[in-house]
Order: C-alpha cells, then structure tokens, then sequence
C-alpha cells in the first residue's frame, strides 16, 4: 500500500501534496455544509440553499476560476523568463473589479425575477448569492496568482481557511437555532473573503516588479476561456438546474441530486488539487521547450485520475443511495444506477478538464470552447429528451462529459503542435528549470 501511494506521489505534479491538505479540508466543508444544512432547515428550505450552491459552483465558478487559469499560465510563464508578477497582479485586480462589478450590478437589476424563478420569492438569497461571488473573485484572483508562482503553501493554507470557516460557520448557524436558508448561505459569502484577508500578505511578500503585461496578452483569450468554463460548469451542475426547471414543486428529488452530486463528485474534489499544479508544470514545462516532461506530466496525471475515478466510482456506486440518506438526510429519490452515472460523469469530465488545460498551454481556447459545445449540445438534447427525469439529468451529465473528451482527443491527436521552442536567455543559452517543476533545460 505505502509502494503504492508512493508511485502515485511521485507521479503528481511538484506543488499538488502542498495544496492537498487544503483541498481536502474545502472538499468535507462542502459535505458539512449541505449536511449541517439538511437537519437544520425545512425541506423547501434544504432546496433553496441546493440551488443557490448550485448557482456558486457553476456561474461563479464559471466567471471567476478562469481568472485563476489566465494567472497560473501568465504567472508560471514570466518566471520561467525571469519576470516579476507585481504588474500581472494589478492590473488583474483591475479586470477582476471590472467583471465582478458587472455580474453584481446584473444580480440587482434582475433581482426579482431572480428570486421568484429559483428561490421563492426569497430576495436576500440573491444577496448572498451576490457576497458568494464577491468571495469567489477575490479568492481566485490571489490563488492565480500564487500557483503561477509555485507558492503552494500559502494555497493550501488559503483552502484549509475557507474549509474551516465554512464547518464553522455551518455548525455555528445550526447551534444558534438559525434554521434560516439566508444564514446557510451567506457562509459561501464570508469564508473565502476571509480566507483571502489572511494570505494577502503572503501574496504581497511573492510578487516582484517586472514589465508590465498588455491588456491584450492578459484578456486575449480570457473571454473565450470563460465561455468554456461556463459550459463546462453547466455541464457538471446542471442535473440539479435541470429539474429545478423539469419538476420546480419536486424538492426531494432536487435535494437528493445535489447531495448524491456531491458524493459521487469526491474525486473530483481531490483532482482540484492537482489542477493548480499541474496547469504551472505544464506551461512551465511548454515554456522552457521541454516537450518530453510536458507528455509525461499528461499520461502520469491520466493514470492518477483514472485510479480517482475508481476509488471514488465503485464506493458511490454500491453505497451512494444509502448515504446520502445517512449524511444529509435526504429522502429516498435516487438508486444504484443514478449513481452510477453521475459516477461515470465524473471521471470523464475530470479527464475533459486535464485535456482543456493541455489545450489552454497551447493557447488553443476556441478548440477548448468548441469541445465543451459540443458537450453541452450533447447534454441538452438528452435533459429535454422524453422519459424518468433523474434518469435523464444523470445520463446527460455521463454522455456530455464524455463527448467533450471524445472531442479533446480528436483535436489533440489532429493539431498537436510541434516542440515548443527553447526560451532563450541571451545568445547561446537557455532558461533554466523553473521552480514548478518543469524539465530542466541547460545550457
């Protein structure tokens, strides 16, 4: 057993044991979360706060990781070339402020409509929808930042805070006798704000002076890599939205999908700690025009994820229907089967997201973007197709991961690029090995 955790280890990219530790602690807050929340509040209540968490990790997330993304590539890239961070960072501050700004004043003008489509009429939970998005702004703008760096540590600690914060919270909402859907929510508010407070400094201690960056190099395929994320967030979230539209006065069933979401999405949870390190060693790698440590650092991550997929899959599969029951005290809704699906999902689309950075290294955005269309074209038709709607939403979710995959794969083996070049240092040698791990290349 040790042999073999050993040979995982080692085949992760330098950084991820660092972050794990956080990863995990952010992972079970979301599982104290909804539970906590799930013996608190009312049935109706339990399915409001599932839509809006829903709404967070896949609008949210969707608007403002990419921003994390576009930092960790620029970031890992200028200190292979031996360039400070400082200007990267404030004029992401910047663009974070701007686009932020917008999803707010969007949240106030459709406010009402907002609250009587998805929460009952309940407008202070657009509001704290609205401080979640705040949270998940400021939160990847500093973890862009910090990853491109190789500044793990202060990553991890980063997630641990907002893992923390949220048990804490929840538990604390709950001994209160707050059985308020409002106050469950606004713990996806305040917790990562926090958590950002308490490792600025060390991200203000990293960043060093350096040429400034171009609006054009810093946006240029941000928007599109938005749109990506976006599709790809409707892709893995959207069992839950989908039969809050297909069946609104059937809240059991909404509250079972998310809770059986959440399980059947553990490995996912521990491949969020892969993906910060393994975008920086992949463009650092690009970067320095090491082309073998670039295709090793893929096929290791491959195999790391196939064996998630397996520990997680077979454990949700056989036990998922009793365990949701026994975690969140969710009625019965869903069987072996659902599970099996969202399972299947899962691990696709966790192979989708390692193709989609190879991609972005690339600087192939619009393929990324193509792919994951294609995805959700493949999602929606099966969702609105006739039938048992959990079975529908479940089948969706597998097949439309899948078909992004497929579609990565066939881009990649038809438009894999050439060796990157070396980047020079001056006549006759060349950068050396960057802190994150890429290949070293010598003089």
């Amino acid at each position: 057993m040790k042999s073999l955790l050993s040979r995982l280890t080692a085949a992760l990219p330098p950084g991820t044991v660092a972050v794990a530790g956080g990863t995990v602690v952010l992972g079970a807050a979301s599982y104290v979360h909804l539970g906590v929340a799930g013996y608190s509040l009312s049935t109706e209540a339990v399915a409001n706060v599932s839509v809006l968490w829903t709404i967070v990790m896949a609008l949210g997330l969707g608007i403002f990781f990419p921003i994390e993304q576009e930092l960790t590539r620029i970031v890992a890239a200028r200190v292979v070339l031996g360039q400070g961070a400082a200007p990267v960072l404030r004029r992401a501050t910047l663009l974070t402020s701007g686009i932020l700004g917008t999803t707010l004043l969007l949240l106030a003008l459709g406010a009402g409509p907002i609250a009587d489509l998805l929460f009952h009429g309940d407008r202070g939970l657009v509001a704290a929808l609205g401080g979640a998005f705040t949270g998940m702004a400021v939160c990847y703008l500093t973890r862009g930042v910090l990853a491109g760096l190789g500044r793990f540590g202060a990553y991890g600690t980063q997630l641990a805070v907002d893992g923390g914060l949220r048990i804490a919270l929840a538990f604390g909402c709950a001994v209160s006798g707050l059985h308020s859907a409002l106050a469950f929510s606004l713990v996806l508010a305040v917790a990562p704000v926090v958590a950002t407070l308490i490792t600025l400094p060390a991200l203000l201690r990293a960043v060093e002076p350096g040429e400034e960056i171009a609006w054009r190099e810093l946006t240029g395929g941000l928007g599109l890599l938005i749109c990506s994320t976006l599709l790809s967030q409707v892709v893995v979230n959207a069992a839950v939205m989908s039969t809050k539209l297909l069946a609104p006065t059937d809240s059991v069933l909404i509250a079972a999908l998310l809770n059986a979401l959440v399980l059947a999405r553990v490995p996912l949870f521990v491949f969020g700690s892969l993906q910060a390190s393994l975008l920086g060693g992949l463009t650092a790698a690009y970067t320095a025009g090491d082309r073998a440590a670039f295709s090793a650092m893929l096929r290791r991550i491959g195999v790391v994820v196939g064996a998630l997929g397996l520990l997680g899959g077979v454990p949700a599969t056989v036990l998922g229907p009793w365990l949701i029951e026994v975690l969140f005290h969710a009625q019965p809704a869903l069987g072996c089967r659902d599970f099996f699906l969202l399972s299947a999902g899962t691990v696709a689309y966790m192979f989708a997201m390692v193709l989609g950075q190879a991609l972005m290294v690339f600087k192939r955005h619009n393929l990324q973007l193509l792919c994951w269309a294609i995805g959700t074209v493949v999602l929606i038709g099966i969702t609105f197709a006739p039938g048992d709607v959990a079975a529908r939403v479940t089948l969706a979710y597998a097949l439309g991961s899948l078909a992004t995959v497929l579609g990565m794969l066939a881009v990649l083996r038809l438009r894999f690029p050439g060796a990157a070049p070396g980047v020079t240092a001056g006549p006759g040698h060349k950068v050396a090995a960057s802190p994150l791990g890429a290949g070293a290349v010598g003089e």
